[in-house]
């Protein structure tokens, strides 16, 4: 399944739990009243939106892709429905982003490629408790933005830089889970933007303390959470961990270049650590951090050019989609300086 959250074009629409199938995008609740309608119908009705979902636990997830399936083998969607349309075009949808309001969110380390340019650039070594601990920093669950939104450069920056990275969302609850059980906690993938003020970053690193301001202003999702099952053929055997290349682009030109497989430490590793002594609940995002390469810091040695207002930044994950955002005027820059992010 490829759930997003969307809200129709039209004046005065709500946002609604939906479904990507080819170039539409299905209205799930909407689907699922319907079908509870029809003759003989035993149609369950579903949440209205994606955090209801997943909160409603598998009995729903699987409610939700049985109608759709139905849906499509029996043509219903062609058909009219005193309720209104079923199915939207997507060029008529604007996605939000999948999960608006996230429970938390933890961004991770988990690329050596990344950690290693990043630290070179500030003439540093690894450091040898990276390979020990796949250590996170809590993110702003207050400010996600979806495709197409744009980002505003913060006040105080002028080094606006994207992060090209995978998140998981949480499906179920639970605490200490072990990493050969953690793939049966996660509800689906996304692809996520961890936009930095590099200088604000920078001048909080220095404390040794962080990131906070350099990283609390925007985080980008979408355009869908894809379930495990769309990746199974990609899967390696390590849990959470898939083939898939991962691309950014600026303006049209490819800038960075990865694949999910090359992650130090996997997604199973990532929900062990975080839960040991602490509940994850459903909701929650957990992001890999960036791919090696992902990011204007490596490629550039921390100098820049970095991203300025009316570039458009894409960043694609093969099977996840492509989540496209353009960069907008802040109001007014008070830029800082300081030793080189991370």
């Amino acid at each position: 399944m490829r759930y997003v959250t969307f809200r129709a074009k039209e004046a005065g629409q709500p946002a609604r739990l939906g479904a990507v199938v080819g170039e539409r995008v299905v209205d799930l609740p909407a689907l699922a009243a319907w079908a509870g309608q029809l003759p003989g119908g035993e149609q369950a009705p579903l949440p209205l939106t994606m955090m209801g979902l997943i909160q409603a636990g598998p009995p729903a997830w699987l409610a939700s892709q049985q109608v759709l399936h139905r849906a499509l083998g029996e043509g219903w969607l062609e058909q009219p429905s005193a309720a209104g349309p079923l199915a939207w075009p997507l060029v008529q949808a604007k996605l939000l982003p999948p999960l608006p309001r996230p429970m938390s969110i933890r961004d991770f380390y988990a690329f050596e490629s990344h950690v290693a340019s990043a630290r070179a650039a500030r003439g540093k070594d690894m450091p040898p408790v990276w390979y020990e601990l796949p250590t996170f920093y809590f993110s702003n669950a207050h400010a996600a933005f979806g495709p197409e939104e744009e980002i505003r450069i913060p006040r105080y920056s002028q080094m606006l830089d994207y992060e090209l990275e995978v998140a998981c969302v949480i499906g179920q609850g639970g605490r200490d889970i072990p990493v050969d059980r953690a793939g049966a906690f996660i509800f689906g993938y996304m692809v996520f933007n961890d936009w930095s003020a590099r200088d604000r970053q920078r001048r909080e690193m220095e404390i040794g303390l962080g990131p906070a301001k350099g990283k609390d202003f925007a985080s980008s999702f979408g355009p869908a959470i894809v379930t495990p099952d769309e990746l199974e053929d990609r899967s390696t055997d390590r849990p959470g961990v898939y083939d898939l290349v991962m691309t950014a682009r600026v303006n049209g030109q490819e800038r960075s270049r990865g694949n999910w497989r090359d992650i130090h430490y996997s997604f199973g590793e990532m929900i062990a650590y975080a839960s040991d002594e602490v509940f994850l609940l459903p909701g929650e995002v957990l992001g890999s951090g960036t791919v090696g390469s992902g990011s204007l810091l490596e490629l550039t040695g921390g100098q820049g050019p970095w991203l300025q207002p009316g570039d458009v930044v894409e960043l694609e994950i093969e099977r996840l989609g492509i989540l496209r955002n353009t960069i907008g005027a802040g109001r007014g820059p008070s830029g800082a300086s300081g030793q080189q992010a991370s």
